[in-house]
């Protein structure tokens, strides 16, 4: 009884959290309505021919072939069994709350979890949980659909809980707490959250150390530490199967370091991942970064700024066309879905704890603040940037560097409720540091006012990328549009500065309140969470709002499918190839809802492909494109007819199996044309030419007849050798088509070489006959073995070993977990039961 008497405070919290969190859903969720997320529908093409064939075979499949002529899905879907018992665990922690209300319960949760960790009392936890998770970041990425990057951030917190519990001395408590959330944020599966979220640790567990050096402690430091490593290899071992294969895989992804030496710019190549230009292209600028105090510090959100209110309310009637073209952002990104704001005044209460909390901790989170702000400049603090790309390990991996200031988002909240608790528990405290308290004031409201009252002096109000589109205007007519639309968004900025002080400025009045014992703690704390709340809330609903949402049966609907697509599926042919150029070809998935596209998006795609599309795929996509420029469409027609009957007009396209082409004639219909020149799904060369490097493989593409000929790198010459003299009769046949299983027959004079049109990857593996044949790479990205005169059964598939290996320690790691929480609860009932016999 004594224990659910101490516990109701911490149920009221957690019945707190659903109440908020069904509430800032509760018009969609009553009316049926999901989200449309770009990110969503392209799922749905990307992995449609592995759901299919889960669906007909109950099998998955680890590899498809609906996007980029071919790749592994392991960055696609989480598809392994080993996963399903935590799974379970994940969803009893979301208590089973419908889409999107636990996205929100899953953050308040979890930074309640650890500011208990760090002994706040409950009422002060959960107001830490709601200016932690209406940070409007963490609403804007549920937006847009970034789900797992939505999990990866609300496991972090409780995880570092569990870190916390153990340099505290609750060792048991420790283990099992960061063990669980470990499992966790790993199977979450967003490394790039997880990785930057490590310095973090890193900080906190020095702030440990510094303490345990003080208290001479440190045996009980020591003890701490291996309790931690112990519950990250669990919590990895848990997830081997997924982390390995991410492992494998990004070596051969855009993740990975390319074998080609840049002819044009080597500074820009990196030692081991992406391209700068790259990793560095969303960059919070400088500037920018006043958008955690002030959230209209640069616009909002890439959206037309007709949109704004403001702007529908001051602008100029004869510019409403040019309204609805620019957008309400003008920052240097190349657009956003709106900005980092941790709420007025919780950066005041950051930077009060600056002067009034002490110890190692405080300092800890400023370095961490310090170095997520400066990292996420990226291209405009591009020293630091190369320091960390060139040194430190991983780093280079990750693209988008802004989103690095998600550590901010953690550390400045965590320091703002350390302020909190310190006035809370020590009220006369803030009476003998006045003075901080007015620095903080001027460092927040005071600068909110200087901006105010002179937005032009501190900042441009047009990008330079908007510059450069209206200098195109005659500059009689240029001057008033921009005195114009420079007015227009320094009243939007000036709206939010008076919005910020405002909210400043309640907040110091009830921290005085308090102060003065005109309000009790209760009342002070509670009225903060009511003020934080209408604050992040409001500036919330700006990015994810009830508008965004729409009936379940529309945004369900199945990719709508063109007269192109009807003609093309009338081919039954087993695998073949599409290339749709009247879309972005290489940023969606529509094209593979229906067919094996050339195309296809995934920040992660293979390495070798992309330096293909870079190389040939995009050149020969550019002739075909000035072939169609007569504005007939029985012409444009003829004209690709013609083209495609040219075995040596796109080769690498015709080396791919690139049956059909979509192209869409203005304000006409999709047409489909058939390419007469596509190769097929297998064909024997008559010779292989070894090169010695990445660049004479790649060059060599655009040199030989791929009909007869093949260029591979040297180490593959043991595994395929030399092929075979030419033999007209020679041919190969797909028999049986799978995403992960292909077979054929072939039958030859000579034997030789057989090039597949398909992509290589390591953990494919071919038999010839049912014995094992060695797999080499030709082309620079496509399979092929060599096999003897006469006729032969071949079977490629993709059911690499490694699975199995993984999943076993998956499930080893599994129950080792389940029994250690067994024990522990066990000790802890033992515990209790000592405790309440003595007590009696």
């Amino acid at each position: 009884m004594n224990t659910l008497k101490k516990c109701l405070p911490d149920i009221a919290a957690v019945i707190f959290f659903i109440l908020i969190s069904v509430a800032y859903f509760f018009v969609p969720m009553t009316r049926g309505e999901v989200l449309y997320q770009g990110d969503n529908t392209a799922g749905a093409g990307l992995n449609k021919d592995v759901d299919d064939h889960y669906a007909k075979t109950g099998d998955v499949s680890h590899w498809t072939n609906t996007a980029f002529s071919g790749m592994p899905t392991y960055q696609m879907r989480s598809s392994y069994k080993s996963t399903n018992i935590l799974n379970q665990f994940v969803q009893a922690y979301h208590l089973w709350l419908p889409q999107y209300v636990w996205y929100l319960f899953a953050y308040l949760i979890g930074f309640y979890i650890l500011l208990r960790a760090f002994d706040f009392r409950q009422m002060l936890a959960a107001l830490g949980s709601v200016i932690w998770a209406f940070s409007s970041y963490f609403l804007i990425i549920i937006a847009a659909g970034h789900f797992w990057k939505v999990m990866a951030l609300a496991y972090l917190p409780p995880m570092i809980a569990g870190i916390v519990l153990a340099y505290k001395g609750k060792y048991l408590w420790g283990l099992i707490v960061t063990t669980i959330f470990a499992a966790f944020e790993i199977n979450a599966n967003h490394v790039q959250m997880t990785y930057y979220y490590l310095f973090v640790i890193f900080f906190m567990v020095l702030a440990f150390l510094a303490v345990a050096i003080k208290n001479k402690t440190l045996p009980q430091f020591a003890k701490a530490t291996v309790v931690c490593l112990i519950a990250a290899a669990l919590g990895i071992a848990i997830n081997s199967t997924n982390l390995y294969h991410t492992w494998q895989y990004q070596k051969e992804s855009m993740r990975g370091k390319s074998e080609l030496a840049s002819k044009t710019d080597p500074s820009n190549q990196t030692s081991s991942g992406l391209d700068r230009d790259y990793i560095t292209q969303w960059s919070y600028g400088i500037g920018e970064t006043w958008t955690l105090l002030i959230p209209n510090a640069k616009g909002g959100a890439s959206e037309p700024m007709i949109n704004n209110k403001i702007v529908q309310e001051k602008g100029d009637p004869q510019y409403e066309q040019l309204y609805q073209q620019i957008g309400q952002y003008w920052g240097e990104q190349p657009g956003t879905s709106g900005p980092v704001y941790v709420g007025a005044f919780v950066l005041f209460l950051f930077i009060l704890g600056l002067f009034i909390v002490k110890g190692p901790m405080k300092w800890a989170l400023l370095a961490a603040t310090i170095l997520s702000i400066l990292l996420s400049w990226g291209k405009n603090l591009m020293g630091l940037t190369n320091f960390f790309i060139d040194y430190m390990p991983m780093y280079a991996k990750f693209r988008t560097v802004a989103s690095i200031l998600v550590i901010a988002e953690f550390t400045i909240p965590l320091l703002a409720m350390m302020t909190l608790k310190k006035i809370v528990d020590e009220p006369d405290y803030l009476k003998t540091h006045m003075k901080f308290f007015w620095i903080s004031l001027g460092c927040t409201a005071g600068i909110a006012l200087i901006f105010w009252l002179m937005p032009g002096v501190f900042f441009d109000f047009i990008s330079s990328a908007e510059n450069q589109a209206l200098a195109a205007i005659p500059a009689d007519q240029l001057a008033p549009i921009k005195s114009n639309l420079i007015g227009l968004r320094e009243d939007i900025f000036r709206a939010d500065c008076i919005r910020t002080i405002i909210i400043i400025l309640i907040g110091v009045v009830l921290t005085l309140l308090y102060r003065t014992k005109k309000i009790d703690a209760k009342v002070f704390v509670g009225t903060v969470i009511a003020l934080c709340l209408f604050d992040m809330w409001q500036v919330d609903k700006r990015y994810l709002n009830d508008g965004m949402f729409e009936p379940k049966d529309q945004v369900d609907q199945p990719i709508a499918k063109t007269p192109a697509d009807d003609e093309i599926l009338k081919d039954k042919s087993l695998d073949y190839r599409v290339l749709n150029m009247t879309t972005n070809t290489f940023n969606e998935n529509n094209t593979s809802y229906y067919h094996n596209s050339i195309g296809g998006y995934h920040p992660a795609k293979l390495r070798r492909y992309q330096e293909l599309i870079d190389h040939y795929i995009m050149p020969e996509m550019q002739n075909m494109n000035k072939v169609l420029s007569p504005e007939n469409l029985s012409q444009r027609a003829d004209n690709m007819m013609q083209v495609t009957d040219k075995s040596n007009a796109m080769p690498a396209l015709n080396m791919l199996n690139t049956k059909y082409l979509i192209v869409g004639p203005q304000n006409q219909q999709p047409i489909a044309i058939e390419n007469k020149s596509a190769m097929g799904s297998a064909w024997f060369v008559n010779k292989v030419d070894y090169v010695d490097n990445a660049n004479a493989e790649i060059d060599g593409i655009g040199k030989i007849d791929l009909h007869h000929e093949a260029v591979a790198d040297k180490k593959f010459e043991a595994a395929l050798g030399q092929s075979a003299v030419n033999d007209s009769t020679a041919k190969v046949t797909l028999t049986a088509y799978s995403p992960d299983n292909l077979k054929y027959d072939c039958s030859s004079k000579n034997g030789g070489v057989i090039v597949f049109s398909e992509i290589y990857y390591p953990e494919w593996t071919a038999t010839v006959d049912g014995q094992p044949a060695e797999i080499g790479r030709v082309n620079y990205v496509l399979r092929a073995i060599n096999v003897k005169p006469g006729n032969h059964k071949i079977v490629l598939d993709f059911h690499p070993k490694s699975i199995t290996t993984t999943e076993t320690i998956s499930y080893i790691a599994s129950a080792l977990l389940l029994i250690a929480i067994l024990v522990i609860l066990f000790i802890e009932f033992k515990e209790r039961k000592k405790k309440a016999v003595a007590e009696a």
